[in-house]
């Protein structure tokens, strides 16, 4: 069972004090990667919630963030106006512009509201009067959620992905299959040269039978491919199996195998000396590469 590391999980809670979004993005990296963004009131809580997020994961360039807005009914009374300051403040600007010979009124009074002490600010609130903010025990569930809905999308993810190696691995075992159909009439020609050799150099007034024989026998070895076939083979079955194991770190797993699959093919197509199982051999080394490049999102 294969999960991606490419993965998006999202939890939010609203009450009537507060609104709280988490998320959690995850992308490709050999190690975790892990960034957060908090809310101030959370920061002290940093360490338990990387170590829930990492025992989670475990690889990844991850980013973590928590939005957190408190509601307007929440955030205490509107700050108030000090009608005393106000009409004191209104009263001389009155008299200044009743001397300049400049009519006073709307604008008169919004310049009277903007002079110092005459709105409150929110620093003059009592803190009394200030919502408490929630504790880590009421938001964990937040995180908890948003791990569950990134492990949903890397586990759907992954069977995506499982399903197009898969794909590229049949394919490396049909051309298999055409490698080995084809192997007969590879060895026909292989014979046949040789034998057109054997009849050119028995004449020659130099011959040695047994320097010819090491020779031949010496060729005859570095062409077969029977065995590099058997382990290909093998290798693409181990494949298939372990990429259905339950193991959360398959993926260095298939990437060795993968290794040990293209350096069968690769020593198949320096052996053959065949035009057509160099064509085939060609062929299993493009799909080789999809799997590799399909790997590097696997966790």
């Amino acid at each position: 069972m294969l999960l991606s590391m490419t993965g998006f999980g999202q939890a939010h809670r609203e009450t009537d004090h507060y609104a709280a979004t988490v998320e959690l993005r995850s992308l490709n990296s050999k190690t975790l990667d892990l960034s957060l963004r908090l809310p101030r009131f959370l920061q002290a809580h940093e360490l338990e919630i990387r170590q829930q997020i990492t025992k989670a994961l475990l690889r990844g360039k991850v980013n973590f963030s928590f939005d957190y807005t408190r509601a307007a009914s929440a955030a205490g009374p509107a700050a108030p106006i000090n009608r005393e300051a106000l009409t004191a403040a209104f009263a001389e600007l009155k008299a200044v512009a009743e001397t300049l010979g400049v009519p006073a009124g709307e604008e008169t009074l919004l310049a009277a509201l903007r002079l110092p002490g005459v709105v409150m600010t929110t620093a003059d609130v009592p803190p009394t009067d200030q919502a408490a903010e929630p504790t880590w025990v009421e938001l964990q569930p937040l995180l908890t959620q948003a791990l569950a809905a990134m492990q949903q999308f890397r586990h759907d993810e992954g069977q995506t992905l499982q399903r197009e190696i898969l794909g590229y691995i049949a394919t490396i075992r049909q051309q298999l299959a055409a490698v080995e159909l084809h192997d007969p009439q590879r060895i026909e020609h292989v014979r046949q040269r040789l034998q057109a050799h054997l009849a050119e150099l028995v004449q020659h007034e130099q011959f040695n039978a047994a320097r010819f024989e090491q020779e031949v026998l010496y060729y005859i070895e570095k062409l077969d491919i029977a065995e590099e076939k058997v382990r290909l083979a093998a290798h693409l079955d181990y494949f298939e199996l372990a990429i259905q194991q339950p193991d959360e770190a398959v993926g260095k797993k298939l990437a060795f195998l993968a290794q040990e699959i293209g350096r069968e093919i690769n020593t198949i197509g320096s052996k053959a000396n065949d035009a057509v199982v160099q064509h085939l051999v060609v062929g299993m080394k493009e799909e080789l590469e999809k799997v590799k490049e399909q790997l590097n999102n696997i966790l």
